[in-house]
């Protein structure tokens, strides 16, 4: 180990845990304290001002320019009781990631001094430059104007010494140059579609949400360890290192003990995400070596998804201060699990009924029924573009490896809904549906008490799996914005029941009873589905690729060409429907999507191909020179690398066209791993005091 290799290593494990940040009192006397919540909105607005607002809130009225400016007095009254001096436009544009420009509350008083000033000009819309951010062609380099607009559904909160403003991001001409704006149309028309059936049932419902709860993947790796790794520093994942002899392959880190350094870390970020209405249930350790989860209490899904864009800044920021960094790439470390981003899905009602919930009755059960099954043929019509939604450069490389699920989107239901689908085929369309929700199981242990065993095991190789009350979408990268896989979805679904009721009328017009009308437009649905769409095997078996290409999926692994799906005819008429893009907007994020995958591919070849220059190659000069003089080391040990990398990336760098050029670095991303075998072999013979970067077993490996 290099002398300067061996410091570091020494110094990570010399870390002590440093104490958390305690705050006085349990969580939930401190829960939400920097959201300005309808606790907040009562104790800070007016009568007239809090009606208003709730009104915009819960109903989607406008509001006025009075109102507005009276949310902003309250807001500002209770910000500088925080000590807050600036104020945000918070947004999520095309990066993946977030925004914020701060403003000084300070204005001139006119009498020589400056005074607090926040308005509701403010507080409603800012402007950004648009052409700064990706567009996708929508805006030109002179054609910088673009507006962020506040989204009062999601509350403000603060951070630091910064009044934070949830906002959508769009371009002077209106179209969306954000994450949140499309979300927000996506469960708005999923709510206009879903509200007429549930009417049927439930005369009294006015209103459908879209729920999400996310379950946060991520490693942590030793501060001063990734310091030496410049491909960890510059792409977020390893380029090259030969695996541990200890890995995960004992199972010894799942649900283990937290190492006390991580545990301090986890308590701060629990309590920071508390104070800031960010509902963090669960903290455990994830399969692989530093690889851990945290997941939140279920969520309306347009707050769940600002929540979890909050926190992954929030984790960064943490893990500074324990001598930590956050790896939230999709695969850092090859041969062990790779991080997602599980999202667990469901609708209900502003009734409270969870309409993806088997229901109390055989009425109850139908609507379950009904949902059910029109949420799976939507998965089905539009698998390949839930895929799209999900794809990425570096989620590319977590899809089918480990626990990952396959790049083939399929619908895991279980045995029990299996069976009742399949036997609704069977049955007269007006027989009561009866379906076991939990059956009780006691073990004979005295000590052990009754136990309940859900109707659906899970099933880890399944994108798409039905879990009792909700779908789970597991294919989601650990880096993505849920936005992009939560619009897709809804606005898919919102689709398949605008199709439904319209099917269903045409029954309901010929004098059946509802019950019967639904069954009857349900069958042949439940029919075209049932051994297309619904998977319960095993998604890693080879065999099932040529299996579900013969059932009409969608099988493609280049990223580059999932793409492409979103420009698709069935696509643009399916998101021209529901309201949710325009054609315009689609190319825009095409364009956006290839030329994310083309600069991320490039940084990482360019990476590559130096590390190799400057780190590797005079690493095994060293070695050959003391142990091994008889080698020739650059032809025989890394063959000629030249075309995987520099020349190729030359040659796609001249293609004009970015899908084509996206394709040629699809190329070269496969490329890559023709430099990294040798150097993997090479890193298992060299001196361990020559070799010039940390290795797997001191990265993945926390004491």
């Amino acid at each position: 180990m290099s002398s300067d290799r061996f410091d570091l290593v020494k110094e990570s494990f010399e870390k002590k845990a440093i104490p958390s940040e305690r705050v006085e009192g349990k969580p939930s006397d401190y829960f939400g304290e920097l959201v300005f919540d309808r606790r907040k909105m009562r104790k800070y607005l007016d009568a007239d001002t809090l009606s208003a607002l709730l009104e915009c809130i819960d109903k989607g009225h406008p509001l006025d320019r009075k109102t507005a400016d009276g949310v902003a007095e309250g807001m500002k009254e209770w910000a500088l009781e925080h000590h807050v001096t600036h104020v945000t436009h918070w947004f999520q544009p095309l990066t993946e990631g977030t925004a914020e420009k701060h403003d000084s509350l300070i204005e001139y008083d006119g009498k020589g001094g400056v005074i607090e000033k926040f308005d509701g000009s403010s507080l409603v819309q800012q402007e950004p430059d648009a052409s700064s951010f990706p567009n996708g062609g929508i805006r030109a380099t002179f054609e910088a104007r673009g507006y962020t607009a506040w989204d009062p559904t999601s509350p403000v909160f603060i951070m630091d010494d910064t009044l934070c403003i949830p906002t959508v991001f769009i371009a002077y001409t209106g179209e969306a140059l954000d994450y949140k704006t499309p979300l927000k149309k996506a469960l708005k028309a999923v709510s206009d579609a879903a509200v007429p059936i549930c009417r049927l049932f439930d005369p009294k419902v006015e209103k459908v949400f879209s729920y999400l709860g996310w379950e946060q993947e991520y490693f942590l790796v030793d501060e001063s360890l990734y310091a030496a790794r410049p491909d960890l520093m510059i792409t977020g994942r390893t380029l090259m290192g030969h695996a541990s002899s200890k890995n995960q392959q004992l199972d010894d880190h799942y649900f283990g003990a937290i190492p006390s350094r991580v545990a301090e870390f986890m308590r701060d970020l629990e309590t920071s995400g508390h104070r800031l209405g960010i509902p963090i249930k669960t903290r455990h350790n994830e399969v692989a070596p530093n690889q851990f989860e945290l997941a939140p209490i279920y969520g309306e899904t347009n707050l769940a998804n600002d929540q979890n864009q909050l926190l992954m800044n929030l984790m960064n920021q943490i893990a500074r201060k324990h001598g930590f960094v956050v790896l939230l790439h999709e695969k850092p470390f090859d041969g062990v699990n790779g991080s997602g981003k599980h999202n667990n899905w469901s609708l209900g009602t502003d009734k409270g009924t969870m309409l993806l919930a088997p229901g109390k009755d055989a009425m109850g059960n139908l609507q379950f029924i009904t949902f059910f099954v029109n949420v799976l043929a939507a998965v089905q019509r539009h698998n390949g573009l839930l895929k799209a939604s999900i794809a990425s450069a570096t989620n590319a490389h977590r899809l089918g490896g480990n626990e990952a699920p396959p790049a083939i989107i399929s619908a895991f239901l279980g045995r029990t809904m299996t069976g009742v689908l399949r036997k609704l085929l069977e049955v007269p369309s007006d027989t009561p549906i009866e379906i076991a929700g939990k059956k009780g199981k006691n073990l004979g242990l005295v000590e052990i008490p009754e136990i309940f065993v859900d109707n659906t095991d899970r099933n880890r190789t399944s994108p798409f799996a039905f879990t009792g009350n909700r779908f789970e979408f597991r294919a989601v990268g650990s880096s993505a914005n849920c936005a992009g896989a939560m619009t897709t979805l809804n606005a898919a679904v919102a689709e398949q029941l605008l199709i439904f009721k319209a099917d269903l009328d045409k029954e309901l017009a010929k004098g059946k009873a509802l019950n019967v009308a639904v069954m009857d437009t349900l069958k042949p649905i439940i029919a075209s589905i049932i051994d297309v769409v619904c998977f319960d095997g095993n998604g890693y078996a080879p065999e099932w690729v040529e299996e579900a290409r013969m059932r009409g999926l969608d099988i493609e692994t280049s990223v580059p060409e999932m793409i492409k799906v979103f420009t698709h005819p069935e696509s643009v008429e399916m998101f021209r429907r529901t309201g949710v893009y325009s054609l315009m907007e689609l190319e825009a994020r095409n364009e956006v999507k290839w030329e994310m995958y083309i600069k991320k591919v490039q940084i990482e070849s360019r990476v590559m191909v130096r590390m190799a220059i400057n780190h590797i190659i005079p690493a095994a000069l060293d070695y050959k020179h003391r142990l091994l003089k008889e080698v020739a080391l650059s032809q025989e040990v890394f063959g000629d690398t030249s075309g995987c990398s520099v020349e190729l990336r030359k040659m796609a760098n001249s293609i004009e066209d970015l899908y084509q050029r996206a394709v040629a670095y699809h190329r070269i991303a496969e490329a890559l791993n023709d430099l990294r075998r040798p150097i993997d072999k090479l890193e298992e013979r060299v001196d361990n005091r020559t070799w010039p970067l940390p290795k797997y077993r001191e990265l993945l490996f926390i004491s």
